[in-house]
């Protein structure tokens, strides 16, 4: 007995010692370390803005604060002035339209539909002062806001429809003296809240990213990288890296996550050969909308609803709001799955003036295909819902929504489409014919933060499989294990016969040569006995 065991035991302990000769340690994805070393390391401050006389006053005007700011920083307004963030419209080359001016001042949405004739309301997002209606001066230095980006006493914020101008409660002194480097909060008073409120429009960039931890967003994680907007999103003379998809159509200064992790990020070749067709945000953002849901559809048609003549809101048991008469009816969802489309990098929009050609109205579309050696798969929240239409002109209507009082057309006051569509339609010029109705529109959003820890990423299986597969969508193209072929499933199938046919074939003849050998040995016995 003592035997067995102390056999069992040098057995086992030859076992171990092989096992630990044969493994191979993973190496280092050496990339990835150098990332976390750059990043790890945070920009200080070389200035002491509380330091200088010139903002040590106090400021009657906001644009006081622009003019101290150009005092120092003399040429800084004109690449602003040149800045994506400032210009409502840009030109650029448009699939399908050539040299075009494009941007919030002619592209629809299925939101709050578009900005015409009703800047006052829309320039709490704009990077400027008194902007009241179409005839912004888009030339004047002193209309740059520069405290919105760069307040990091996270006091400043712009006035509720106060035409891009600070709230009236903001110290613009001290506001002045403690400007810096953009944060987190600056960019995302804007891209955190548009649409009206907390998670609204992205799907994927929320007030949750201000404070979070890596099992929302490893970039942005307290317990992470720790890292901000514009770590990624930096800036050449005011020029951000990044476009927004809602309103960009052309290719040009899009951000990718290879920009820092390269086309090759994995110590795996067949992960990184993936990389070819499939963007990192398919794999690395499983879900989006992890803390707050986000809109997944809009309602404008049942909008209007009053009780005793009084607009009402309603909302849930979370507290998230599904109605607002001003607005319509809401759907909200959290932890989604994205969809999955191609894209190129190229899209088209909606610009006021064009026709519906296919409902539902694709107010943008995200173009690209398997074909097409430039796209890749990338994950994409789409948001649906319908909205004001001339059935007559063929035309999305840009109804008037917001104004001081009533009496002024507004939907948000007066609660007539009609008026609101004839006084918005008028202002950009185009024609209405007195009727409307209400059309489904759909409106793609890409993907690209709340990345998961890489532990999280999609297996495989959630792709490559028959049932559930999450390119189910996609069925431009073969992926082995998820589609069926009628040439392939044949040949796999001949193989497999093929195969088995050969084990058996060659089962049997082993077997018939045992057999004759036996005989032969039998033979050559006989033989010998006999002599």
């Amino acid at each position: 007995m003592k035997k067995v065991v102390f056999s069992i035991i040098l057995v086992s302990i030859g076992v171990l010692v092989l096992i630990h000769i044969a493994y191979t340690p993973p190496l280092p994805n050496l990339g990835e370390l150098k990332l976390k070393q750059e990043y790890a390391i945070k920009p200080v401050p070389s200035v002491d803005h509380s330091l200088f006389e010139e903002l040590q006053k106090d400021f009657d005007s906001p644009q006081e604060v622009t003019e101290a700011c150009i005092e120092c920083h003399n040429q800084r307004h004109k690449e602003v002035i040149a800045s994506s963030h400032w210009n409502w419209e840009r030109i650029s080359y448009v699939e399908d339209r050539g040299i075009a001016s494009m941007g919030k001042s002619n592209v629809l949405n299925n939101y709050c539909i578009g900005a015409s004739s009703n800047e006052q309301a829309c320039a709490v997002c704009h990077i400027g002062f008194g902007m009241t209606n179409d005839r912004f001066d888009f030339e004047n230095a002193r209309n740059v806001d520069c405290m919105v980006c760069h307040d990091n006493s996270e006091e400043y914020h712009k006035g509720s429809a106060m035409a891009g101008y600070p709230d009236r409660s903001v110290n613009l002194s001290e506001v002045a003296q403690s400007v810096g480097r953009p944060q987190r909060m600056n960019c995302g008073v804007c891209h955190f809240y548009s649409g009206g409120g907390n998670n609204v429009k992205h799907g994927d960039l929320e007030e949750a990213l201000l404070s979070t931890t890596r099992e929302v967003d490893v970039h942005m994680a307290a317990n992470g990288m720790n890292m901000t907007c514009v770590d990624c999103h930096s800036a050449d003379n005011h020029n951000i890296k990044g476009k927004l998809y809602s309103v960009s159509s052309s290719d040009e200064n899009r951000l990718t996550c290879d920009h820092c992790h390269t086309e090759t990020p994995h110590t795996d070749r067949m992960l990184d050969l993936h990389t070819a067709r499939v963007a990192c945000q398919t794999c690395h953002i499983p879900t989006y909308a992890k803390v707050n849901p986000t809109k997944m559809e809009w309602r404008w048609s049942e909008a209007g609803r009053l009780v005793e003549g009084k607009p009402i809101h309603e909302t849930d048991t979370s507290g998230v709001e599904t109605y607002l008469s001003i607005k319509g009816s809401f759907r909200w969802e959290k932890d989604v799955k994205p969809e999955y489309f191609w894209f190129n990098g190229h899209a088209t929009h909606y610009v006021l003036g064009d026709k519906v050609d296919s409902i539902p109205v694709q107010v943008n579309n995200l173009l690209g295909s398997a074909d097409d050696r430039r796209s890749k798969i990338y994950p994409v929240k789409v948001h649906r819902g319908d909205q004001i239409y001339d059935p007559e002109t063929n035309l999305l209507i840009q109804p008037k929504l917001w104004a001081a009082e009533k009496g002024d057309s507004a939907y948000w006051k007066d609660f007539d489409w009609q008026l609101a569509a004839e006084a918005g339609m008028k202002r950009v010029g185009l024609p209405y014919s007195g009727n409307y109705e209400f059309v489904n529109t759909e409106m793609y959003w890409p993907v690209n933060h709340m990345v998961a820890p890489k532990e999280e990423a999609l297996s495989c299986e959630e792709c490559h499989q028959r049932e559930d597969s999450r390119l189910a969508g996609l069925n431009d193209f073969y992926m082995p294990g998820r589609d069926s072929h009628a040439g392939l499933d044949l040949l796999g199938k001949l193989l497999i016969i093929a195969a088995l046919a050969g084990v058996i074939l060659h089962g049997l003849g082993r077997i018939v040569a045992a057999i004759r050998n036996k005989e032969i040995d039998a033979e050559e016995i006989n033989t010998n006995y006999n002599q």
